[in-house]
């Protein structure tokens, strides 16, 4: 397949050359109109990608010349914003589609295909034609034999002649019709259409042409058939006597022929689909549903109605892909859809925007109060398990909402503002909804330029790197570290990672950051070893989008291996949720990462949904007790659960080390449990490595601590 690329811009076409390159497919490319014009004068391409605003020979004139010149060679035109009103001129002079720069460009792949799908359906259709018009032209005397049905009618409306093929088109015997009025197999929708098309009085030019009508399939037929009819095209013309003048002339008949178009239609009506709905959930596609949108839009302005649209998308979805793989990522997708669409009212839409994204239209809404509900209908609908590869799979989403006219009066700021709703959600803590409100904005756009300061934080140097000892009571020192990180921001000031981490994970740049944290804490790690602190280990938290990635033990075990760490002296922590999901490939690189001499501990253990069964499939060598139960901690007794922790640990042969210790009381509660390392403010503050250097040599009396 040969694609001709044509746009000005050579950073846009490389980008654009990255999007659609496939090994099944050659990309030209064409930085003018000019070149792109000499390039289709030589050879044929199956599509073009045209810039609309093109210096010199503009897209709209390319577009012309492929019209006159290669009417086979699809178009799809690119548009910014202020060329709609070209883009559209382009559809109205053959253009396949447009996508609009850069709103619509991470889509162009799904846009191309579909409309390749186009294309060659079409090109098919145009072939079956083809063929079908040359067998006409060649048997066209032969009537017994024709594809089509060849009648004659008496001046009645009787059949006096037709020829075999109403045989095998409607299942009636010729002589069976002969003498019958063509109103028997006419569909009774279609008799008043029927009488200037079958019994056509008039002749030449004014007689009736490809008329469309349903006609019945005889009773023997119907039982056989998904439809009582075949949809077909009519052509005739009136017969008059020859002998008198034409003034006189008495009608005595008409004769015509009968053409089966019914795989046309339903070529046609698959073209159209496709064109409008998604191809995986059978669900409208972002561009019927900005049609549907725009149309409610007008109703409600004519009749004083309010609007409801919603964003949906789903929560951590790349990580369904990268742990189960993508034909199970398609199949939750498919469900997705079904509940959703289940949840709403009949005469609501669903779409799906792409990816793992959805809208929802809802017009006729008493109150804008009603469109939570239904997203709570959603939400609830989400909270039953999904079953993807033989397991269970628990999946939640996030729903931004927005309303006309509150909010908006154009499609394009309803669904921006639904939008803006929904990464608050996900802002929030994901799994809910929310309605705009005009503090949102703000919001978002701070969002996209704290985005944008990530993305040029690490090369800046703008992160600093703390640590927080770990402290073993008995041993009355200092045996482990945990690496925290820190955005030194040249505006907002110092950033704990509470405040960027979920905007990295959300915007791809969690692998650059990881990175980062394992190679600092490795190298530190390696100085204080060098300084005979062998017995110290390094803990890092280990986002769980990274978990799902194929790469992820070779990262932490490189910079292991380049700061020469013993086995051991690195740990990562993982959270319950990455293991509550059981998949195969997560064991499968826990199990590779111990196997590299890589410690694996569970954090803040005991406040998702702690279970034996986990711990003993999975490799994990440490629990850290949360900090929520040390708070709890008191004089009165108050110790089950954490002498609960402490015996699961115990029994289970692992490691453990109790956070957020603030208090001496709590302090002497965990001793007097068993727990013998904890970490927290009373025992050291997150510091920096130069802090924390002396502490390993020489650990002050911890409060109130006397011996065991």
């Amino acid at each position: 397949m040969r694609l001709l690329l044509v746009e000005d811009d050579e950073r846009l076409r490389a980008s654009l050359r990255m999007l659609l390159s496939s090994p099944q497919r050659e990309i030209v490319e064409a930085p003018s109109g000019e070149e792109a014009l000499a390039l289709l004068r030589e050879e044929a391409y199956e599509l073009v990608l045209l810039d609309i605003g093109l210096p010199g020979v503009s897209g709209l004139d390319v577009l012309h010349w492929v019209a006159e010149h290669r009417p086979a060679t699809g178009v799809i035109m690119v548009t910014g914003q202020r060329e709609q009103e070209a883009a559209v001129r382009a559809l109205r002079h053959g253009a396949l589609d447009f996508v609009r720069k850069p709103d619509d460009l991470d889509f162009l792949p799904e846009r191309v295909e579909q409309n390749l799908r186009r294309l060659r359906m079409q090109q098919e259709h145009a072939a079956m034609t083809a063929r079908l018009a040359q067998s006409e032209r060649l048997h066209r005397f032969l009537v017994e034999s024709s594809p089509d049905i060849v009648y004659t009618l008496d001046e009645l409306g009787c059949f006096v002649f037709v020829n075999p093929r109403v045989e095998t088109l409607l299942g009636y015997a010729r002589s069976e019709l002969l003498g019958r009025h063509y109103t028997s197999i006419v569909h009774e929708d279609d008799l008043p259409l029927a009488r200037f098309a079958i019994a056509e009085r008039r002749g030449g030019e004014r007689s009736s042409r490809n008329v469309e009508l349903r006609l019945l399939y005889s009773p023997g037929l119907q039982a056989a058939r998904a439809h009582r009819y075949v949809v077909t095209t009519v052509s005739s013309m009136g017969i008059y006597e020859d002998a008198l003048p034409p003034g006189q002339r008495r009608f005595v008949g008409s004769h015509g022929v009968i053409r089966d178009i019914t795989e046309r239609k339903r070529a046609e009506e698959t073209i159209k689909y496709q064109a409008l709905h998604d191809q995986l959930t059978e669900l409208p596609n972002r561009r019927l549903f900005r049609d549907h949108l725009e149309l409610a839009l007008v109703q409600a302005e004519r009749r004083g109605q309010m609007v409801g649209v919603m964003f949906i998308d789903l929560d951590r979805f790349k990580l369904v892909n990268d742990t189960y793989g993508h034909i199970q990522g398609d199949e939750l997708l498919r469900s997705v859809a079904h509940r959703v669409r289940s949840s709403v009212r009949a005469g609501d839409t669903v779409a799906r925007q792409g990816g793992d994204e959805f809208t929802v239209l809802l017009p006729d809404l008493t109150k804008a109060d009603d469109a939570l509900l239904i997203a709570q209908k959603i939400l609830a609908e989400m909270q039953r398990p999904f079953a993807l590869g033989g397991r269970e799979f628990h999946a939640t989403a996030s729903i931004g909402i927005a309303t006309f006219p509150r909010d908006g009066r154009s499609a394009e700021q309803l669904l921006q503002r639904a939008d803006i709703a929904m990464y608050e959600v996900k802002n929030n803590g994901r799994n809910g909804g929310l309605m705009f409100n005009a503090d949102m904005s703000a919001v978002h756009s701070q969002r996209l330029a704290l985005e944008s300061d990530l993305r040029h934080a690490i090369a800046q140097g703008q992160f600093e790197a703390c640590f927080q000892p770990q402290v073993s009571l008995s041993q009355g020192r200092v045996v482990g570290v945990e690496f925290l990180i820190r955005w030194r921001h040249p505006v907002m000031g110092l950033l704990m990672p509470g405040q960027f981490v979920a905007l990295a994970e959300e915007s791809g740049l969690i692998c650059a950051l990881s990175d980062w944290v394992l190679e600092r804490a490795c190298a530190q790690l390696a100085l204080w070893h060098a300084l005979g602190h062998r017995h110290l280990r390094m803990a890092v938290n280990l986002s769980p989008l990274e978990l799902a990635r194929n790469d992820i033990v070779e990262r932490v075990a490189a910079p292991m291996a380049r700061h020469l760490l013993p086995d051991g002296a690195l740990e990562i922590e993982i959270t319950e949720s990455m293991l509550i999901e059981d998949a195969p490939s997560v064991a499968e690189k826990l199990q590779r990462l111990r196997a590299r001499g890589v410690r694996l501990a569970i954090d803040d253990f005991g406040t998702r949904y702690s279970s034996l069964g986990y711990l003993q499939r999975y490799p994990v060598q440490a629990l850290k007790i949360d900090r929520s139960f040390v708070h709890d901690l008191k004089g009165d007794g108050n110790t089950t659960i954490v002498q609960a922790i402490v015996g699961i640990a115990r029994g289970l042969g692992l490691h453990l080390v109790a956070e957020g210790v603030e208090t001496a009381e709590q302090l002497h509660a965990l001793r007097a449990l068993g727990c013998d390392e904890v970490q927290g403010y009373l025992v050291g503050r997150p510091m920096p490595a130069s802090s924390v250097t002396p502490l390993l040599n020489a650990l002050p009396p911890l409060p109130g601590l006397g011996p065991a």
